[in-house]
């Protein structure tokens, strides 16, 4: 569905001129469709209209309805844009409609930093940050072609397999109907973009990814101890889902209040913008960093047998040390390339003869009525 939609979706965005237009912190080069996640949401919907009968659905209708609500904040942010703080109130309600009335919370900590069950107000209080933080993340990387589909194909592939082997089917067909939507939208959104998700898809593929991961981590901790597939340790596991997202928020934010500005202002600081500086391509920087998250998935795998005390200590320095080596290897790039190229002054200039030539040229095109450009 997603396949035969997008380009109708693209030619309806084309001849209405609805779309992002080099310049400023945009760095594609020509004007680009920005609201593809009409393509992907409704081919997911449709998805659900036709094969979700065979599904127990109705236990995440809230959800369902969430995500819907979701996708029209940011159907509304793109056409015009929102003011923040009624862009956020839109979010929260998204928010508290899954963690209060469907109940997809986060209910404990099973023992990370000796914290069991959490009491109610903390738990819908926790569970609605981290569901706001994980969105607006999300949000944050869907800056370069094909970056924020890649980070959720890997995410929603999982989670689609977990729930499925778990026999939790109405979160694995939501998870395979957007992952299917997601594959077909790359292949348009993929280096040179014909479209772009926009906040259209980009907040509402955020949340409902994160929704998922909640759902799985409650889920997961809850299987007994030695069952298939349980994935140890629980809340590291979560984290990692979602990892290159929540680092990128969190780096941008902190060079931000820094340097004196509000967090929320646009620049181009992100992760993907310094790879994109060290001579990097979009295709490259996008398969460069989801390898990066199938790497870090895999070593929290491999530490399945240490808690999380151990474990997301352990991921973070991995995290942290991985961006620093980021910024040091992108600022020496950018110092061989500048080396390289032609000073100003070191320009040669034009010898006599040529530039008589050029006069003479000059005084030709003129007396043949022409104009210079």
């Amino acid at each position: 569905m997603s396949f035969l939609l997008t380009p109708i979706v693209i030619s309806v965005l084309r001849k209405a001129k609805i779309g992002d237009v080099p310049g400023g912190r945009k760095i594609h080069k020509k004007f680009t469709p920005s609201m593809g996640g009409i393509a992907f949401m409704v081919a997911t919907y449709v998805s659900l209209a036709i094969w979700g009968w065979q599904f127990p659905l109705p236990d995440i209708r809230y959800l369902l309805g969430a995500i819907a609500l979701m996708f029209f904040v940011g159907f509304r942010d793109d056409m015009v844009e929102l003011n923040p703080k009624h862009k956020l109130l839109g979010q929260l309600v998204s928010v508290l409609l899954v963690v209060v009335a469907g109940d997809i919370r986060i209910k404990e900590f099973h023992g990370f930093l000796g914290i069991e069950e959490l009491p109610l107000i903390v738990s819908y209080l926790f569970t609605s940050f981290v569901l706001l933080a994980l969105t607006n993340a999300f949000n944050l990387i869907d800056g370069l072609d094909g970056l924020a589909g890649t980070i959720a194909t890997i995410s929603l592939s999982l989670l689609g397999v977990w729930f499925y082997v778990q026999g939790l089917e109405s979160f694995a067909v939501l998870s395979f109907s957007l992952l299917g939507g997601i594959l077909a939208f790359l292949v348009f959104n993929w280096h040179p973009a014909k479209i772009f998700m926009g906040d259209t898809g980009s907040l509402a593929l955020g949340f409902s990814i994160g929704s998922l991961i909640v759902a799985f981590m409650e889920y997961n901790a809850a299987l007994p101890q030695g069952a298939f597939m349980k994935m140890e340790p629980s809340f590291t596991m979560g984290v990692v889902l979602m990892i290159y997202p929540l680092y990128d928020m969190a780096r941008v934010f902190t060079r931000r209040i820094s340097k004196g500005r509000h967090p929320m202002s646009a620049d181009k600081s992100h992760v993907h913008h310094f790879l994109l500086r060290s001579g990097l391509k979009h295709n490259q920087v996008a398969l460069l960093l989801g390898t990066i998250q199938l790497g870090l998935i895999g070593l929290v795998i491999a530490l399945g047998s240490y808690s999380d005390n151990i474990v997301l200590p352990i991921l973070s320095a991995v995290v942290l040390l991985l961006g620093s080596r980021l910024d040091k290897i992108t600022v020496k790039s950018l110092k061989k390339r500048v080396h390289r190229e032609p000073k100003v002054l070191d320009l040669r200039p034009l010898d006599a003869s040529r530039r008589i030539k050029i006069k003479v040229e000059n005084q030709t095109v003129e007396s043949g009525n022409m104009n210079l450009n």
